[in-house]
């Protein structure tokens, strides 16, 4: 008894020591992170870069989270944009004219311009309109007192991503621009190409939306199930990655009855979101050996879980050699997914177009039709391949 109390006295000793030595440590790096941009923050102020633009004050910091070039007529509010987003771990450039933004975006490279939109010469309406039609990849803020909130919703007809009201907190700030970031990383991965990450061994899966994952040496069906050959003969079955990463938030999963014998093209299970059911046809003929129970009891699981694991069910192939002609695998399955998932894409737009104008229209229930629209388009997109 004494000796196994030494033993586990010693390791909570342990562990307590290891978790304080570990906030000790993250403590002491935030503490050195803070100087380090305190300096740069006081760097910034006295360096001389008036040979890009005459009112130009900038401020580097390592590493940043996002480069931001902000005008404003204002000196008082460039100040605190200083401090507040330089101490938070942004690299920011401030200019008191709008025409300065002009030469700076041209040969800058900038995340986010904050504008201000009430300037002599050139107001905020004009600088937006600029730096969207010169840098669209450029997200514009406009910052606005609350007098003109009306104009500065204007602004996003002309491209601006959204508006800020002035005088703001640091707390208000920071949430906004922590907001700005996600839905600009959103933004910029829409823009690109949806694409294929075939997974070899020690090759990780991507959780992004917009990339999908096409395990190297599966059998792949047109009707989404993979289907992999173990070293035991068995065959196990599963949903490929898109029809995963499309039900983010599964309801429900009704898997097969084991010893069950199923033909190819049979229904062999189902995923059900809201009122809307999916089910998957059978990529081969055989008799059910085992199901993954785990599904039924954590269906939410299935878009979170790697390939390996969110298999469906294991069959035991009656007529392999018959039907694995009929599925898809290597360069095949590959040029295939990319088909589908460029189908998906363009699919989704036309709903995010809809819902677009949905959400212009004070109906009372928009959410409803909003909802009933996304079944619409999982039911779309699933009749092409319903049938064999």
């Amino acid at each position: 008894m004494v000796v196994a109390f030494i033993i586990i006295t010693t390791i909570v000793v342990f562990i307590i020591v290891d978790l304080m030595l570990r906030l000790l440590l993250k403590r002491v790096r935030e503490a050195r992170t803070l100087r380090e941009r305190e300096r740069a923050l006081a760097h910034g102020m006295t360096l001389n870069v008036s040979d890009e633009a005459p009112t130009l004050k900038r401020v580097e910091v390592e590493n940043p989270r996002a480069r931001i070039l902000a005008v404003d007529d204002e000196e008082i509010i460039l100040n605190s944009f200083r401090k507040i987003l330089v101490l938070a771990g942004f690299s920011i450039d401030t200019v008191e004219s709008g025409s300065e933004v002009l030469g700076l975006i041209r040969k800058n490279k900038y995340d986010f311009v904050f504008t201000d939109l009430k300037m002599p010469e050139m107001d905020g309406v004009e600088v937006t309109k600029a730096v969207k039609h010169l840098r669209p990849d450029i997200d514009v803020i406009v910052i606005t007192g609350y007098a003109s909130v009306e104009t500065a919703v204007e602004t996003l007809k002309y491209g601006a991503m959204d508006y800020i009201q002035k005088p703001f907190a640091e707390d208000e700030l920071l949430e906004f621009i922590k907001t700005a970031l996600i839905r600009r990383q959103d933004n910029l991965e829409k823009q690109m190409r949806h694409k294929i990450r075939v997974i070899r061994p020690g090759t990780r899966e991507s959780k992004s939306k917009f990339e999908l994952n096409v395990p190297a040496g599966v059998f792949v069906s047109p009707q989404h199930a993979w289907a992999k050959i173990e070293l035991n003969g068995t065959v196990r079955v599963g949903l490929d990655d898109l029809i995963r990463k499309i039900f983010v938030q599964v309801d429900h999963i009704e898997l097969p009855e084991t010893n069950r014998h199923f033909a190819k093209g049979e229904t062999l299970f189902s995923v059900r979101y809201g009122d809307f059911c999916l089910s998957i046809p059978s990529p081969i003929s055989g008799r059910i050996t085992s199901t993954n129970l785990e599904h039924a009891e954590h269906p939410e699981w299935l878009a979170i879980k790697p390939f390996e694991l969110s298999w469906m069910c294991g069959l035991e192939p009656t007529n392999l050699a018959g039907e694995l002609p009929s599925l898809r695998i290597g360069l095949d399955a590959i040029n295939w997914s990319q088909e589908e998932l460029d189908r998906f894409s363009q699919l989704s737009e036309t709903f995010n177009s809809e819902l677009r104008q949905l959400e212009s229209v004070d109906t009372g229930d928009d959410q409803q039709k909003s909802n009933k629209q996304y079944l619409d388009l999982l039911d779309g997109f699933s009749k092409p391949f319903l049938q064999y």
